[in-house]
């Protein structure tokens, strides 16, 4: 099947079109070289848009904001009521235990800095090289940190954890970060395994959600996780807030993550004019201040609409997504997909590639700027993993406009619920346009940004 072919017969199967409309999709932006289109948004990775449903709710319910959990008032009292009901929404959600506790955050970042931060004494921590900073980086200023080598396989994934493991002091606590799905490749991890391997060895594992759950259903039983942890705004939820679920008795014998109103139960005067303070147990522990009720009631709006339209069909949809670029594009010898597990691996739809001759900056800016299409290029917050995969280790980015094939850059495509399939068949068509024709507008770096040249025609 040729190219134009393949992406025609994704457009034409009436299972691939979005069962989720999102906000954002009459979007027109201004094209370079003259006109107008409906925006592409391929950087669905990075944040993806509202779904329709979970702006709906949030609009109904914002009339009747209030005081969560300080107002005897009826819309502190509704609003104190609906935060606790999404609480307990996202934990069926994730398939909770009935012990554990769900921490309303910020973020993955902020929910892994959380758990970072409740460390016990002694902890060591194991995390593998292809992790996103977010769930890198947080464990170094809590304990001893064992960085393990990117594997080739998920088979190797396990036997790399497992050796690690088994030559670490087997009294002390430890703990396992990884994530479900690659944000660089999409490529899934055997998360069930390295848990079984963690919990072998007298370990604890968090999973790294972020990229997984708005694509695939998380079962905090059936994979056997301690903690998981995502963001909102992945999950078609962006109004600042992210989870982190899981066992309760680390959270609850840690100091508060901020100490103030709302974690502490008692505060008194001591005889020598200091205070003493009883914590909360409970996950408001870790919530100080006023909550983010509308930021929670719009994760618990996505969980409810993503698990009614069945993830079985959403995968479903999303791989024919994912196949019709993958096959767009086999052909054309100058793009190269990045990929641990190898092209076959199973994935959500998240794809990272290279063209040759091409500096990745350059090469996005002219998919942003002459075809409305938002795609994401550089090191995706995961610069140790894209450097092994380009096969490089400095850190140079080059200079947009030059055929530099060294530059240590990439684009990545993402799609999700709500990605038409017109803007994956225009992607691929602007692809194949550019290799085989190069840019029609000239591009200059600007703080940093490959942005068209606009002192003139190019």
């Amino acid at each position: 099947m040729s190219a134009v072919a393949a992406v025609a017969a994704v457009a034409a199967d009436p299972s691939v079109r979005s069962p989720l409309p999102v906000l954002g999709r009459d979007v027109a932006v201004p094209l370079v070289t003259g006109g107008e289109v409906t925006y592409a948004a391929l950087d669905q990775a990075a944040s993806a848009p509202a779904l329709q449903r979970v702006w709906d709710d949030v609009a109904a319910y914002a009339p009747y904001y209030g005081s969560v959990h300080r107002g005897a008032g009826y819309l502190s009292q509704l609003s104190t009521d609906l935060f606790e009901n999404a609480r307990r929404t996202v934990a069926e959600f994730l398939d909770c235990r009935a012990d554990d506790q769900l921490v309303f955050t910020r973020s993955t970042t902020d929910s892994l800095n959380l758990l970072a931060a409740a460390l016990p004494d002694g902890c060591e921590v194991f995390v593998f090289e292809t992790e996103h900073h977010a769930a890198l980086l947080p464990w170094q200023r809590a304990g001893r940190v064992t960085f393990l080598d990117a594997p080739d396989s998920p088979a190797q994934a396990v036997e790399t954890l497992e050796r690690a493991l088994a030559a670490r002091d087997p009294h002390g606590p430890a703990l396992v970060c990884v994530t479900g799905a690659s944000n660089v490749t999409g490529e899934l991890w055997p998360v069930r395994e390295l848990a079984a391997a963690a919990h072998a060895h007298g370990a604890r594992i968090v999973l790294d959600a972020a990229q997984l759950a708005p694509h695939r259903a998380v079962s905090v039983r059936a994979l056997d996780v301690d903690w998981v942890a995502f963001s909102g705004h992945k999950l078609y939820a962006p109004f600042g807030s992210g989870v982190l679920a899981g066992r309760a008795d680390w959270l609850r014998d840690a100091e508060p993550y901020l100490a103030g109103g709302g974690a502490s139960r008692t505060v008194t005067r001591r005889a020598d004019g200091g205070v003493d303070v009883r914590w909360h147990e409970t996950a408001a522990r870790h919530e100080a201040g006023s909550p983010n009720v509308i930021g929670a009631y719009a994760i618990a709006s996505a969980c409810k609409a993503l698990t009614e339209a069945g993830f079985d069909a959403l995968a479903a949809r999303e791989e024919a997504l994912v196949r019709a670029v993958r096959e767009g594009l086999a052909d054309v010898s100058e793009v190269r997909f990045l990929s641990l597990f190898g092209d076959d691996a199973p994935r959500v739809g998240v794809l990272s590639f290279v063209v040759d001759g091409w500096n990745s900056s350059h090469f996005a800016a002219a998919l942003s700027a002459e075809y409305g299409i938002g795609v994401r290029d550089g090191l995706f917050c995961a610069h140790p993993l894209v450097r092994r995969l380009l096969g490089g280790d400095t850190g140079g980015t080059g200079e947009c406009g030059a055929p530099e094939a060294g530059a240590l850059n990439a684009i990545r495509v993402s799609v999700g619920v709500g990605t038409p399939e017109e803007h994956v068949a225009r992607f691929v068509r602007a692809v194949r346009e550019l290799v085989r024709d190069g840019a029609r507008w000239s591009y200059r770096t600007v703080d940093g940004r490959c942005v068209p040249d606009t002192s003139g025609r190019p």
